[in-house]
């Protein structure tokens, strides 16, 4: 196994695209199980990542391995449309029942950047209006119309500049709040002055088709909104007959602690991008919007050939139904204030740690240099690693790679947590005893 293995890695650079095999930190693994990766190494890794955020009920839950072996035996591939089959149309009618609003219609599809690009190109049919707005720091994918929208990184753009059409303003910035003024109505008031200066200067609001946002930002650094702020843009979106769409592809099934960050701050868009946790690791997403704004999108202005895949659709219900059976949503509240709790405390010892972000088991960690206060990216590289020495798995986010993400399975336990953190704690111990040595040489 280990030849086998020692091959195949040494074959990577050649048979793998760089964008592909270059992300940290390429563990080779043989097995998953729970809230646990296993290594070719013969060692146990506790993961905090859930294939980003992909794996909410855990990875290779008994009901999800069943659903694929039942569902593959009797369909393997659709496509949607030309045939149909029970399993797509009864996960539009649960998903239905757990979505806020009137959002209870389904085009389904293979990714997250699918999703977005299909409630982009939604937006403008209806609205036959050609701007879109997003703001600095989101993510919503690397497809060139995604990709128009995606901001967390300029290297994602680099060489590939997606032609116009599109205007970004600042995402809520409370770290940015002067001294002395209250952080929620200090961003509600940029915001409007972004929109503003937006509309007078550069588009007018008649002709941007929608605004689109992620609720939480991801990739961009886990930055938290106040709920103020997100119902402002709501409003703003509603004054001028703009479209607001949610990509809660990382923020949806249960993150957040509700079954959408939309439920959780209170406000529901016209169109929402769903994917990642839908179906525990099987290709699957969709735009969702109501069926009053559906209908205006006839035959023809979109398609897939393997979006909504019977299999894909079977495991989706069979996640939806571990998530309800097992209360994931409530221990994801549990567990996301405990682990919380416990990093504030880890926080007091450390003076890496600029702030810690979070809502459920979104959490954000911020790595900085104790003394400018500047992100410290390559400091946070090195603390992953020797976490996951140790046995944890973390992953990073934030523009200058600045943030720990953890993001456990929602089932993860109080013990889980324990040892977890216990192990990030032995790890930002011994990155800080590497940099009071090289002070002293």
């Amino acid at each position: 196994m280990e030849n086998q293995w020692a091959h195949l890695l040494h074959n990577m650079p050649n048979r793998l695209a760089p964008s592909m095999a270059k992300d940290h930190p390429n563990l080779p693994v043989v097995k998953e199980e729970g809230c646990y990766y296993y290594g070719v190494d013969g060692k146990k890794y506790l993961d905090f990542t859930s294939g980003i955020a992909v794996t909410n009920v855990g990875h290779r839950h008994p009901k999800v391995v069943q659903a694929i072996k039942d569902a593959a035996d009797n369909l393997m591939h659709g496509p949607s449309g030309v045939i149909m089959y029970e399993s797509i149309l009864r996960l539009a009618d649960e998903l239905a029942d757990i979505l806020p609003g009137d959002l209870d219609c389904f085009f389904f599809s293979n990714s997250g950047a699918e999703a977005i690009e299909g409630a982009i190109k939604l937006a403008k049919y209806v609205t036959k209006r050609p701007y879109v707005i997003s703001f600095t720091g989101c993510f919503h994918g690397r497809s060139l119309g995604a990709l128009s929208v995606t901001t967390s990184k300029s290297k994602y753009r680099k060489y590939m500049q997606p032609s116009g059409l599109t205007y970004q303003i600042p995402y809520a910035n409370v770290k940015g709040c002067p001294p002395g003024l209250d952080p929620e109505a200090y961003v509600i008031e940029q915001l409007e002055k972004n929109f503003s200066a937006l509309f007078s200067h550069q588009v007018t609001p008649e002709e941007v088709a929608c605004v689109i946002l992620e609720p939480v930002l991801g990739e961009g650094g886990y930055i938290v909104p106040p709920k103020g702020w997100l119902k402002r843009v709501r409003e703003i979106c509603n004054r001028h007959n703009i479209l607001l769409i949610f990509d809660e592809v990382q923020t949806g099934f249960g993150r957040t602690g509700e079954w959408f960050a939309a439920q959780t701050f209170g406000v529901t868009p016209d169109i929402m991008a769903i994917a990642k946790g839908i179906a525990s690791g099987l290709p699957l997403s969709a735009t969702v919007a109501s069926s009053e704004l559906m209908k205006q999108w006839p035959l023809g202005s979109h398609g897939t050939t393997f979006g909504g895949n019977p299999i894909a659709c079977s495991v989706a219900l069979a996640t939806l139904e571990i998530l309800k059976e097992e209360n994931l949503l409530e221990n994801t509240k549990r567990m996301g204030s405990y682990a919380v709790e416990k990093l504030e405390r880890i926080k007091e010892r450390h003076s890496v740690i600029g702030s810690i972000r979070a809502v459920g088991l979104m959490i954000g960690i911020e790595i900085i240099h104790p003394k400018t206060g500047d992100p410290n990216g390559e400091g946070l590289l090195r603390i992953l690693d020797l976490a996951l020495e140790k046995g944890v798995l973390f992953y990073l986010c934030g523009n200058h790679s600045e943030v720990i993400r953890m993001i456990p399975p929602l089932c993860v336990t109080k013990e889980q947590i324990d040892e977890g953190l216990r192990i990030l704690d032995e790890a930002l111990t011994e990155y800080e005893a590497t940099l009071l040595n090289a002070k002293e040489a």
